[in-house]
């Protein structure tokens, strides 16, 4: 019989960086500077998209979604992780744990969805153009994020209820920087067949469909470009795909490797797979606005504006 001190602990203990703990100092300095990029990227970006009334367009309204998904990502990660690392701040409350694990979980199934969102966006601005205004109208754009929200909270509240059910009296020590569900979960003394399947199988589906149907778009998308005559307009077009190709390939690539180096990679020291998980979640965030703003015309025009302190006549 378990007591109930085990179905509700008071805390969990996260290790950090298992067998790095006299480099923690100096591994904590460039995640504080990357957590300092994805804040002020971010703020700004959606500064810019809120004020400037030349970027409300549907695009920037699902470019502000993934700005607001980093910071949430950002903030539910990186400063535990230095607390961790500079304070020695290794406890987390148990509820503490819960929430970051669901704003984690969360983060990344709004990322995979809004991506999906923004490839939609760019099939029907390039195979589409002359319905654009009538397909992605205003009423459209806010249906597509309240269901963006509503599918990514739907699939990952259930991690939360599934771990609360678990009784954890064997250890509470997490080797680990943050808490994410299977994580945890394998800390407990129960069986954890029901959090393998659905932590594993629901959110792999899920982001598998989302990564077909981007790679149906971009195939429609390119057919219709090449079909173009001019050379100039194949550029053009090609160019309003490429910051949200960089931003697809930054947040699939890390994602699929991860799995793979967990699958496969029993050979990888622990702490390498540590640190590039908190890479992973660290490093998107402060590059997402950096690449939006070098690639986007629009987005470099209103920046400079900006910092400059000049206004449009």
């Amino acid at each position: 019989m378990y007591n109930s001190s085990c179905y509700n602990p008071s805390s969990f203990i996260l290790l950090g960086i298992p067998g790095l703990e006299h480099f923690h100092l100096w591994i904590g300095i460039p995640f504080c500077v990357i957590y300092l990029v994805a804040i002020v990227g971010n703020c700004i970006l959606l500064y810019l998209i809120a004020v400037e009334r030349s970027l409300h367009e549907p695009m920037f309204f699902f470019l502000s979604m993934l700005a607001s998904k980093d910071l949430i990502l950002s903030t539910a990660t990186v400063p535990k992780l230095l607390s961790n690392l500079w304070l020695g701040s290794q406890e987390i409350t148990f509820s503490g744990c819960l929430t970051q694990m669901f704003f984690l979980h969360f983060s990344f199934a709004v990322d995979s969805a809004v991506l999906l969102a923004m490839a939609f966006d760019r099939y029907v601005a390039i195979c589409l153009p002359l319905r654009y205004n009538t397909v992605l109208t205003p009423q459209v754009i806010i249906k597509l994020m309240v269901s963006i929200v509503v599918r990514s909270f739907s699939i990952v509240l259930p991690d939360v209820f599934l771990l609360k059910r678990l009784p954890f009296c064997r250890t509470r020590i997490i080797p680990h920087t943050y808490c994410e569900h299977i994580g945890v979960a394998q800390l407990s003394s129960a069986d954890i067949s029901v959090n393998i399947w659905y932590g594993f199988s629901v959110p792999l589906m899920t982001v598998t469909s989302d990564v077909i149907l981007i790679a149906v778009s971009y195939v429609f998308i390119l057919r219709a470009v090449f079909q173009l005559s001019s050379l100039g307009a194949r550029q053009k077009a090609l160019s309003t795909c490429g910051s949200h190709v960089c931003v697809i390939l930054m947040f699939y690539t890390p994602a699929f490797f991860s799995i793979l180096a967990h699958r496969f990679g029993h050979g990888v020291p622990w702490n390498v797979l540590i640190l590039f998980a908190n890479f992973y979640v660290a490093i998107p965030p402060a590059l997402n606005p950096v690449v939006y703003g070098v690639k986007t015309k629009q987005i470099q025009e209103k920046f400079i504006l900006l910092i400059t302190w000049k206004r449009p006549q």
